[in-house]
């Protein structure tokens, strides 16, 4: 695997060691990533900030050269593999050293459908280290199992985490059920909105930005003593989230169909290409499914721009992206608030290009 170049002289300790972290873990060398956990743990560095401000960290910048082309899929799961057994090598603890009782018991867990554990990850783990007993259930926990374990152990809480916003249905169906089964729900992760709106609104009785501030959150009263009573969602009565995710597969058939004939130079990508158009045109459904549900143009417009920025990355052209989304408009012009929504990220797009200035003329997707 090849080594990603760190980023030049950081300001302190912590931003050192997350640079040596991101080498070790972007270049595979999982032995380098423990040495530099155990290192910082030698110093008397506080776990709970080996987490937070070196895994934490290093991780995440794995995602930025993921997003910029820079390293691929395959590297990036290994990054995250590496990851977790830093974590591991970092929080391991033989059995019968915990010498006081528990503060209470949680259970973090991700959303039917949320592969993403790192951010879960660090709750679980600086939950621990902060004395409670955390029952981690991993990625993509449908909501049956998650309430079935629920009523099988009486936690304090529920951590629910989701890093994708096209989750937030699967995310208000699971903390509905959690709820009716007596367990308050503190959610967390960038599915959620970057000031946590959707899970406010969505009905979760808290949110948390980090893990530092979920267990702040959770050592502090718990339950809240007044639950923000979530929204109606009056809106979904249009059953236009509905018929979006239903006519999903039509939509992306039908726009790949018209590809060619509005953009020339998909007449010569291969079935590689093909594939990951096909793909992205599912993305963009989903993200559009999800901004019905919830009502936001936010959620698709900021979801269209970071893909243009990653298709501009690679040598794409946000042409093609604007150019499907006004093929995607045709089958649904009975639908006004998706017609205002595609509207929308046709102008969000353009805005982002004006701002960054003229692209590349690659054809590849």
């Amino acid at each position: 695997m090849s080594t990603v170049s760190t980023r030049p002289a950081a300001a302190g300790p912590s931003d050192d060691r997350a640079d040596a972290l991101f080498a070790a873990i972007a270049g595979g060398d999982e032995y380098a990533a423990v040495a530099v956990v155990e290192a910082a743990v030698g110093e008397g560095v506080r776990p709970e900030r080996i987490l937070q401000e070196i895994i934490a960290p290093a991780q995440r910048r794995i995602g930025t050269e993921w997003a910029a082309g820079r390293i691929t899929v395959g590297q990036e799961h290994a990054a995250t593999a590496i990851s977790e057994r830093a974590i591991a090598a970092l929080t391991g603890a033989p059995p019968g050293r915990r010498t006081s009782p528990p503060l209470g018991r949680v259970v973090v867990a991700c959303v039917d459908g949320e592969w993403h554990t790192m951010p879960a990850r660090l709750v679980a783990e600086t939950l621990r280290l902060r004395g409670w007993h955390v029952d981690f259930l991993g990625a993509h926990v449908p909501a049956r199992h998650l309430v079935a374990h629920l009523h099988a152990t009486g936690p304090d809480a529920v951590a629910l985490s989701s890093s994708l916003s096209v989750r937030l249905p699967k995310a208000h169906a699971t903390i509905t059920a959690c709820q009716a089964a007596g367990v308050a729900v503190l959610a967390g992760g960038r599915g959620f909105g970057r000031d946590g709106r959707y899970a406010l609104q969505l009905g979760a009785d808290a949110w948390a930005a980090s893990a530092t501030e979920a267990a702040d959150r959770l050592g502090r009263a718990w339950p809240p003593e007044v639950r923000r009573p979530h929204e109606t969602l009056a809106h979904l009565a249009d059953d236009e989230y509905t018929l979006v995710v239903r006519a999903r597969s039509r939509l992306v058939a039908e726009t790949m169909a018209a590809l060619p004939g509005v953009l020339p130079a998909s007449r010569s990508y291969t079935p590689l290409q093909l594939d990951h158009t096909a793909e992205d045109l599912g993305h963009i459904t989903d993200h559009l499914a999800a901004a019905l549900y919830v009502d936001d143009a936010e959620l698709f417009t900021d979801f269209l721009v970071w893909t243009a920025r990653i298709l501009t990355a690679r040598g794409v052209p946000a042409t093609a992206l604007t150019v499907s989304l006004r093929l995607m408009a045709a089958p649904l012009r009975d639908f006004p608030r998706t017609l205002a929504l595609l509207d929308s990220g046709v102008a969000a797009i353009r805005r982002a290009e004006e701002a960054t200035g003229p692209e590349g003329s690659a054809n590849t997707a």
